[in-house]
């Protein structure tokens, strides 16, 4: 078993970022930690027609990681919302024993510096945790008016924190990468999951998401030693936090300075959209004329 690999799972509609993620790690992987890419056993083959043989990576099946799991049945993905079961193949993907810890990635992550073993973990061989209250971006949303993100936000923290009665702040990782151990998930499935006759699947929800549930996990059996760090991307939740800070004059040629990489949200970018045929002109002068008006927005 490898002690760190990178991961991303991923589908049809994301394989152009998904080699524009590959892209960037191959630049920047100065280590060259092993990399693997998931999909559905049906997608497989354009993947690979796709990105060809310019990128390394390894490639297993979202059903591998499914059926790795005895109390799960087989396709239960398909009954699931997208979201939804994605998130549960990424948490997931640690049964398959291939490394005690993985940096779980998106297809829309970019790294833009170089990168090494020791950026996720420690001395002693323990990962890194990504945590923090988030009060920076809270401050943020209160500043610009947008109360209804900041409900979300503590309405999921209070709502996973329940399930393990616990009080005391929330924290938060809330987006990739996330440094993930395969001890914390185990010890959620073994001390929590299975005295329930639970699976992941199970508590997996809208309100219950994997990155606060691998939270709670360790702070609550305390699988590994707590070693926290701040966010490792910049993370541009939403266009009027990109606008306000870009007017502020942040620009991505000096993000490397605290940070290994950036995330545009996918929604952002439909022309990376595979497969998907382009929407009309006139819903996208709409949609940039929207944009526009949002940026005029953070001026005020």
């Amino acid at each position: 078993m490898r002690d760190l690999v990178l991961y991303c799972k991923t589908y049809s509609r994301d394989f152009l970022r998904v080699k524009r993620l590959l892209a960037s790690i191959d630049q920047f992987n100065v280590e060259n930690i092993p990399v693997y890419i998931s999909t559905s056993e049906a997608e497989h083959e354009e993947l690979e027609r796709l990105l060809g043989t310019t990128v390394q990576y390894h490639w297993v099946s979202d059903e591998s990681i499914i059926g790795s799991n005895p109390k799960v049945t087989l396709g239960i993905e398909k009954n699931r919302p997208g979201g939804l079961a994605q998130q549960a193949i990424k948490s997931e993907f640690w049964r398959l024993g291939i490394s005690e810890n993985y940096v779980c990635l998106d297809s829309d992550c970019i790294f833009i510096k170089e990168f090494g073993r020791s950026d996720f973990i420690a001395a002693d061989g323990s990962p890194y945790t990504v945590i923090y209250q988030n009060k920076e971006f809270f401050q943020l949303a209160k500043n610009r008016g947008r109360d209804k993100v900041i409900n979300n936000l503590v309405n999921e923290g209070n709502a996973v924190k329940a399930l393990f009665d616990r009080t005391g702040p929330n924290y938060y990782c809330p987006c990739p990468p996330f440094i993930w151990s395969a001890k914390v998930w185990a010890s959620l499935d073994q001390q929590y999951l299975q005295p329930r006759g639970l699976s992941f699947w199970d508590i997996s929800t809208k309100d219950h998401p994997e990155t606060l549930l691998y939270l709670e996990a360790l702070l609550k059996y305390r699988a590994i030693p707590l070693y926290p760090i701040e966010q490792l991307f910049r993370i541009y939740y939403y266009d009027w936090q990109y606008f306000l800070l870009k007017r502020l004059g942040e620009r991505e040629s000096g993000l490397n300075t605290n940070y290994l990489g950036v995330i545009y949200q996918s929604n952002w970018e439909s022309e990376l959209d595979y497969g998907v045929q382009r929407k009309s002109l006139p819903s996208r002068l709409l949609r940039k004329a929207k944009r526009l008006a949002r940026y005029v927005q953070s001026y005020f």
